[in-house]
């Protein structure tokens, strides 16, 4: 049987490399470190969940965030989670950002892991 593809998008690098802890929760793992080139691959594939960094952005005009772009390609895809680190300093725009896009899950950094995995695993 074939792992569940999961793309993980680490624009901004805020934790470590987690690409093992995503491979043992039993995700077949693509890494992009741009949401520009996350969305391309979007085109092309329909992963079981992704995975990215929240960044508030307060000097965008028409974007909160610099995930907009990605969760606006992601909303189209029926059965495909959201999971987003996000630092507890910007809750008030991640929760803007949640009102316009779904976001499955959000966990603050720095994330644990052992959270991360039970998330994942709970979506299998």
């Amino acid at each position: 049987m074939d792992k569940p593809a999961l793309l993980a998008v680490a624009e901004f690098l805020g934790h470590g490399n987690l690409k093992p802890l995503y491979e043992s929760a039993g995700y077949q793992v693509h890494m992009e470190f741009s949401v520009r080139k996350a969305i391309a691959w979007l085109r092309k594939n329909r992963p079981a969940v992704v995975v990215a960094d929240f960044w508030f952005q307060p000097d965008f005009r028409d974007r909160v965030s610099n995930l907009e772009s990605l969760l606006a390609a992601v909303q189209s895809m029926a059965g495909t989670r959201v999971l987003v680190y996000y630092d507890p300093a910007h809750q008030a725009a991640l929760d803007k950002v949640g009102q316009r896009f779904r976001i499955d899950a959000a966990l603050p950094l720095p994330m644990r892991e052992a959270e991360v995995a039970a998330t994942l695993r709970g979506w299998l």
